[in-house]
């Protein structure tokens, strides 16, 4: 089923890989790659490590109730979790850092991995607000009306939809029996097998997370999820300049939003395909030339991509860790 998985995500990269190159001129795109300037694409690699430093003190405060853990260390291990994600299949990038850190710290690894839900929830609500607000702020092109309307329709539904699953991990902790209880009920049209399971997870889940609830922990959580974004947003707008490319702060927003979703989307490791996809209709919407939208795409996701495999290599190396081990985190679990 793994290599299944692993075909299938191979597969859907070469798909979107032959889509994007199938009208380009190849003497054209080596020219654009030659025009970029580099330096600021060295500043765009500077800041997207800026904001892994900043998950790395976001997760400080998830898991500060555990215990107060150095940010190098977290550092550490959210580097390798990253570089996990570009290599490795099934995504294991998150079991990855909980495994490293857990070992690292001597951690309870559930409790770690609880923490990076937790982590990833944050994400994705600064994520939907980062949308709502350039969808309803963003001039797009003229013809486009009626798919701006539609965008910005799925923008809300979206972030009801993850206010609704906000509210209910809360009440899955403050009350957390009546929760389960409710759980249970919706689940008795369906066999009982999934209920016997999915009931005892979410509990021993919901029983790894805790929150500090000091106003300060909390503000340095919402901080640093706004932080970890404009950092994003900045890498983009700054490989953007680097082909002499000056478009207004939304549409690198819109951009990156469109390359979050496109990393959703099951590919290889490295999200090879989708994301150099996304990232050349994001760019075309704004009338960018394809051969420059396709250059533009392959020096973004080569920031984000070979620099964090060389550092996470590096930690690797300093952690004595192997690849080897980390393939065998998610089975151990």
């Amino acid at each position: 089923m793994h290599n299944l998985k692993f075909w299938l995500g191979i597969g859907v990269s070469l798909f979107f890989m032959a889509l994007l190159f199938r009208k380009i001129d190849f003497h054209l795109l080596a020219a654009a790659l030659r025009s970029a300037n580099y330096l600021y694409v060295i500043l765009a690699v500077g800041v997207t490590f800026v904001s892994y430093f900043m998950r790395a003190v976001r997760w400080r405060y998830l898991l500060i109730h555990e215990k107060n853990i150095p940010v190098p260390s977290l550092y550490q291990a959210t580097i390798i979790g990253y570089m996990a994600n570009n290599l490795l299949p099934a995504r294991l990038g998150e079991f990855v850092r909980a495994y490293t850190l857990a070992q690292r710290e001597h951690l309870e690894t559930p409790a770690v991995f609880a923490s990076l839900v937790i982590d990833r929830l944050f994400d994705g609500c600064t994520v939907l607000i980062l949308l709502l607000v350039t969808l309803f702020t963003m001039q797009l092109p003229g013809g486009m009306e009626d798919a701006a309307q539609a965008l910005r329709a799925g923008g809300v539904i979206m972030f009801f939809f993850y206010c609704g699953v906000v509210l209910f991990m809360y009440l899955l902790k403050r009350q957390t029996v009546r929760t389960l209880s409710a759980v249970s009920y919706i689940l008795r049209p369906f066999p009982k097998s999934i209920s016997e399971r999915c009931i005892p997870l979410l509990g021993s889940f919901i029983g790894g997370i805790r929150l500090s609830p000091r106003g300060g922990h909390v503000a340095s959580l919402l901080l640093t999820s706004v932080g970890i974004w404009c950092m994003c947003v900045l890498s983009v707008d700054m490989t953007l300049q680097s082909f002499d490319i000056h478009l207004p702060m939304t549409a690198s927003m819109f951009i990156l939003i469109l390359l979050v979703f496109a990393v959703m989307v099951p590919a290889s490791p490295g999200f090879i395909g989708t994301y150099h996809y996304a990232c050349y209709k994001g760019l075309s919407i704004f009338g960018i030339p394809e051969t420059l939208s396709v250059s533009i795409a392959l020096i973004m996701h080569g920031t984000s991509f070979f620099p964090v495999i060389f550092a996470g290599m590096y930690y690797l190396w300093k952690n004595k860790l192997s690849l080897t081990e980390l393939q065998g985190v998610k089975k151990a679990r």
